[in-house]
């Protein structure tokens, strides 16, 4: 199992330890209010409170905080975070849903990775699954599928063995570039809420035929 440490105290977090402590992985939770974080683990069951700015516990960290803040959190936490493995589950979609606010050509996982020490290595993935649906788990018997991106194979392979310890399925989509793709899933995610779905209650994936 993995050692996880979540920074954030949103519905995401919450949904990701909640299914990471099931999953028999080590969690701890970090937030810029103490307090609050320190609610959340004991809400939680198992989780620790770490302390935000220090050097987080877990071999993987998860930004699970708003794209608006999350370059400002890796450039604060610097070297704290050599040699980590950075999942980011953010998706930079602009105020009305219609497109993004990273550079063109890049991506929010890519702007994350400028931000992060030489020694980190910034894998995409959760951002095409709402918390809600990341909180239920497999519909129908069937495993909610992750689409993954990221340079570096090692990191992917051990984020891909988080997904599968949280009863999901892990979706290697290719390099840290495919994070623009996989934000615009997120994108048409909301286009469907918008236009004609009209709700949140599904998520997207791969069914392989015949």
């Amino acid at each position: 199992m993995s050692s996880i440490s979540i920074i954030g105290l949103g519905s995401v977090a919450r949904a990701l330890a909640a299914r990471a402590l099931a999953g028999g992985n080590a969690v701890e939770i970090i937030g810029r209010e103490p307090a609050k974080a320190k609610e959340l683990a004991g809400v939680l069951g198992g989780a620790t409170a770490g302390a935000a700015g220090a050097v987080p516990a877990g071999d993987i960290v998860v930004l699970a905080v708003p794209y608006a803040g999350a370059v400002a959190v890796v450039s604060e936490y610097g070297d704290a975070l050599q040699g980590k493995v950075i999942i980011d589950v953010t998706n930079p979609v602009t105020p009305d849903f219609k497109g993004f606010v990273t550079p063109d050509g890049s991506s929010g996982a890519q702007e994350i990775a400028k931000a992060a020490p030489a020694g980190a290595h910034v894998v995409k993935a959760f951002n095409t699954l709402f918390s809600h649906v990341l909180a239920a788990g497999p519909a129908e018997g069937r495993p909610l599928d992750v689409f993954i991106a990221g340079d570096d194979a090692q990191a992917k392979a051990r984020v891909s063995a988080f997904i599968e310890s949280l009863g999901l399925r892990p979706m290697d989509t290719g390099e840290l570039a495919m994070a623009r793709a996989l934000e615009n899933v997120g994108l048409l995610e909301l286009g469907l809420i918008t236009h004609s779905v009209k709700h949140a209650n599904f998520s997207l994936g791969i069914t392989f035929l015949g």
